[in-house]
């Protein structure tokens, strides 16, 4: 009789256990990993340096005015137009003569600076910059192929699991 009640204790022990177990890890071999990838744009900034010819205006002579000779022409024609006539008509002629002196010399002494321009060309750097779009391939994870007691399943990873995965089984009543 003891006996007996030892055997049904312990196989309702046994019996407790195994119906509070509703799930336990086991190892499940691994048949196939393929790498998973996304492809994402990474706009990238690409510049390069050009020399170009620029033509410019380069002024005639040496670009500087010369007022001594309108100086020197205003006092010859004052002195040439005082030689002229009398009274208020002398003062006239001074000043016209002065006038046209001034005019005269300024012109005569900045001759290289009324000739036509010249125009030359000079080499200068120019940047030009434009966006490039970067295709590239990211790593998502790992599509796994894995059989468990002969059934096959499939899931996706963050890494590689080698040649095992750890699965959980699940044990429900039907």
């Amino acid at each position: 009789m003891k006996r007996i009640v030892l055997i049904s204790l312990l196989s309702s022990i046994f019996a407790v256990t195994y119906a509070q177990a509703d799930s336990f890890t086991d190892f499940a071999r691994v048949k196939s990993v393929v790498p998973q990838y996304d492809r994402v744009n990474a706009p990238r900034k690409e510049c390069t340096t050009e020399v170009i010819n620029e033509t410019r205006r380069v002024p005639a002579g040496n670009g500087e005015r010369n007022y001594g000779g309108a100086v020197v022409g205003g006092i010859a024609g004052a002195l040439l137009g005082n030689q002229v006539g009398g009274g208020h008509g002398r003062e006239a002629a001074t000043a016209a003569g002065a006038v046209i002196g001034a005019l005269s010399g300024d012109n005569i002494a900045n001759k290289d600076s009324n000739r036509v321009e010249r125009y030359e060309e000079s080499p200068r750097e120019v940047q030009r910059c434009r966006t490039v779009e970067s295709w590239q391939q990211r790593l998502t994870g790992y599509q796994v192929t894995y059989e468990y007691h002969g059934q096959r399943y499939s899931t996706l990873m963050n890494s590689d699991p080698g040649s095992q995965i750890r699965v959980r089984v699940s044990v429900e009543p039907d």
